[in-house]
């Protein structure tokens, strides 16, 4: 019984990655707008949209190593492939984390709830539901279900099984309860109560195309920033790590982030992807790398280094990718909106009742070289930190 008894003990990961199980007193559903906040959000159900969200613990502690990150990782991945939005790329860090998000079209994902019978959506929606919940949680779920059915009580059955379906394609519910599961695993480990994270989280609203890419760049190259690694490679918790780590979910988003074919990645994505996070001309050539180090000397790319990129900027200098992309940018960050001049104005119009009567232009330029990048947002104080 004893030996029983240790072989059905989870590690503490096992449990991260464990499905949702029945609660008791029934299924609990969140109220209408329970949880929002004041912070703008961007979004729109009616198109693909991408976004750059992060959150920072409370107080900026280092709570987060191995396994925290190993945990918040098997998380994200689990409620990706509920929620049907999509993660591009992503870097954990020991006290904050940043997500490349895609959110498809609402109403084209959740068509295939909408037809059928009663019986067959609700068998579809329960096959679903098996991503993210446990056979005792769909039990419970399915017997109350039933009861409401046999009871008439069909403006409840329609309720509870909406509240399930607002959870899909949503910016909103996914960074919520992926902090919220998150927050849970992590205080039960730890033996801890109160809040993890420092606020809601932010977002940017992203353009697909270069303001994409440019974002990637950044997220992934969040540990060389911090000095933990030379190369984003070397960091097991970012996107194009576990890309290279031959995750095929990783592979095929940095191939949508580039606008190339799944079967183009070890041809071209790889290469064009490697090369958008160091610049093209950045890395020393093979023959240069060689005669460093036969002189004793670590390779590292060239291009100036972050004290000398704020400088000029100081001086009203604009900066190349790489050199921007050495420094916390807050317009990746705070900027509301990264995208073209006309994708930024576009938004803008759209959302114009947010914004004071005398803003008449939506978008600001970013001191970048040749990329033609706007955000919606003005920084002018620790714009690049």
């Amino acid at each position: 019984m004893a030996q029983q008894k240790e072989k059905l003990e989870l590690t503490d990961l096992e449990k991260a990655d464990c499905l949702t199980g029945k609660m008791i007193g029934g299924i609990a559903l969140k109220a209408p707008g329970w949880g929002s906040g004041k912070r703008r959000r961007f979004v729109f159900d009616d198109r693909d949209c991408y976004y750059h969200t992060m959150s920072r613990v409370a107080g900026g502690e280092m709570l987060f190593g191995d396994v925290e990150k190993e945990a918040f990782r098997k998380l994200m991945r689990r409620m990706e492939r509920f929620s049907g939005v999509e993660v591009l790329t992503y870097a954990v860090m020991g006290n904050h984390f940043h997500l490349l998000l895609r959110v498809p079209e609402r109403t084209k994902f959740l068509r295939k709830f909408e037809n059928g019978t009663k019986e067959e959506r609700e068998a579809r929606l329960f096959d679903h539901l098996k991503l993210l919940y446990s056979r005792a949680y769909l039990l419970q779920l399915e017997a109350e279900l039933a009861v409401m059915t046999e009871k008439g009580m069909d403006e409840l059955y329609e309720k509870t099984i909406q509240g399930y379906l607002d959870r899909l394609c949503s910016l909103t519910h996914f960074m919520k309860e992926l902090k919220e599961r998150f927050s849970r695993w992590f205080n039960k480990r730890h033996g801890r109560r109160g809040t993890l994270w420092q606020d809601r989280y932010r977002s940017v609203l992203v353009e697909d195309g270069e303001a994409l890419r440019t974002m990637a760049a950044y997220i992934d190259l969040n540990p060389v920033r911090a000095g933990l690694v030379d190369d984003p490679k070397d960091y097991r918790w970012c996107g194009y790590s576990e890309a290279l780590g031959g995750s095929k979910r990783a592979r095929r988003a940095l191939c949508v982030i580039m606008g190339m074919t799944v079967a183009s990645w070890e041809g071209l994505v790889r290469e064009a992807y490697r090369r958008l996070l160091f610049e093209e001309g950045i890395e020393a050539g093979e023959e240069v790398k060689k005669q460093e180090k036969r002189q004793g000397r670590k390779h590292r790319r060239r291009g100036i280094k972050r004290k000398k990129a704020l400088a000029e900027l100081r001086e009203g200098k604009v900066l190349s990718t790489a050199d921007l992309l050495q420094c916390r940018v807050r317009y990746f960050s705070d900027g509301l909106v990264l995208g073209r001049r006309d994708f930024v104005e576009k938004v803008f119009r759209e959302k114009r009742e947010w914004f004071g009567a005398k803003r008449k232009m939506g978008a600001r330029g970013l001191p970048v070289k040749g990329k033609g990048l706007f955000s919606l947002s003005s920084l002018k104080v620790n714009a690049l930190e």
